[in-house]
C-alpha cells in the first residue's frame, strides 16, 4: 500500500474466529483497523500506518518523544491485550514495522519454529508485575521539631535529619528483604521471572522510590495463590509498599532476543523489495 507500512503487534496461533471476535471493534496505532496476516498455523495482528511517521528516520525521533510515544504504546497495548483475552499471544516490540503485509507473512514463515515453540511454552500462563516501593509517607513520622528560636533548635534539627536518614536506610533494607521473600515464596510458583530496571521520572506512575520492578510468568490456576504469597511477603513492613498488576500478555517472556522477529523499531523496514 503506497505511503503506508505494516505495523505488527503480536503473533498468535491462527483460528478463523479470532479476527472477528478479538479485533472487530479495535483500532490500533494511528487509529487504523487491525487484521490478521496468516502464514500456516500462525498469524500476526497488523495494521497500516503512515510511512511519514513510521519510517526508520521518523521513528528515531518519535521514540524519544514521550508525548508521541505514550498514545502509541497505549494503542499497541490495546491490540495485544484484546488478543490475550481470547488466546495465547507473543507480543512484538513497540514499533515493529515492515514494508508491507507480504514481508510480515515472510517473517512468520521464517520464524515459524520459534513462534510455535514459544506459543506452546506460554499457553495457560499470564504475566504479573510486582513493584516494590520505599514509601516515605508510610514510614514512622520523625520526632517533632523544636521551634526555631528554642535553645536546642539546632540539635533538634540534626536529630530530626538523622532520624530521616536512618528511617530511609531502614526502609530500603526492609524493601530488599521483601524482594527476597517474594522471590523465595511467590517466585516458586512462576514458570519465569524477569527483573526490569526500577522506574524513575515520568515512567514512575506511583509515589515512593521504586526498588524492584519484576515480572513473573504464572500459570492461570496459580494466580490467586501467587498474589496471596506476594502480599504475605510484604506484611509488617512499614515504609514499604508492594503493587501487583496483571494479568498481562507475556511481554517480558516473548523470547525473541536472538531472532529477527520482534526486532523492534524499523524491523526490516529497509529490506529490498
Amino acid at each position: 500500500m503506497a505511503g503506508f507500512l505494516s505495523y505488527a503487534y503480536a503473533v498468535v496461533t491462527f483460528f478463523p474466529e479470532l479476527e472477528r471476535t478479538a479485533l472487530a471493534d479495535i483500532r490500533g496505532v494511528a487509529g487504523s483497523p487491525v487484521t490478521l496476516v496468516r502464514s500456516g498455523e500462525v498469524a500476526a495482528a497488523v495494521s497500516h500506518v503512515p510511512e511519514a511517521d513510521f519510517s526508520q528516520a521518523a521513528l528515531k525521533a518519535h521514540l524519544e518523544d514521550l508525548d508521541w510515544l505514550e498514545p502509541t504504546a497505549r494503542a499497541h497495548h490495546l491490540v495485544v491485550e484484546s488478543l490475550a483475552v481470547r488466546t495465547t499471544v507473543l507480543p512484538l516490540r513497540l514499533a515493529t514495522v515492515y514494508l508491507d503485509d507480504r514481508r510480515v507473512a515472510e517473517m512468520l514463515h521464517e520464524g515459524h519454529p520459534v513462534f510455535a515453540a514459544s506459543l506452546a511454552r506460554l499457553a495457560g500462563h499470564a504475566e504479573w508485575g510486582v513493584k516494590v516501593y520505599v514509601d516515605a509517607a508510610a514510614a514512622p513520622p520523625p520526632p517533632a521539631a523544636a521551634p526555631p528560636d528554642a535553645p536546642d533548635a539546632g540539635r533538634a534539627y540534626l536529630r530530626q535529619r538523622r532520624h530521616q536518614h536512618q528511617t530511609r536506610r531502614d526502609a530500603w533494607r526492609l524493601a530488599e528483604d521483601v524482594v527476597r521473600r517474594i522471590d523465595a515464596g511467590a517466585g516458586g510458583l512462576a514458570a519465569g521471572h524477569a527483573r526490569h530496571r526500577p522506574q524513575q521520572g515520568r515512567l514512575a506512575e506511583a509515589s515512593g522510590e521504586n526498588v524492584a520492578n519484576d515480572a513473573y510468568l504464572v500459570p492461570h490456576g496459580l494466580a490467586e495463590e501467587f498474589r496471596r504469597r506476594v502480599h504475605r511477603a510484604a506484611e509488617d513492613s512499614p515504609g514499604v509498599r508492594v503493587d501487583i498488576t496483571g494479568p498481562w500478555a507475556p511481554y517480558s517472556f516473548a523470547g525473541f532476543a536472538d531472532t529477527d522477529a520482534g526486532a523492534g523499531a524499523g524491523a526490516r523496514e529497509g529490506a529490498p523489495p
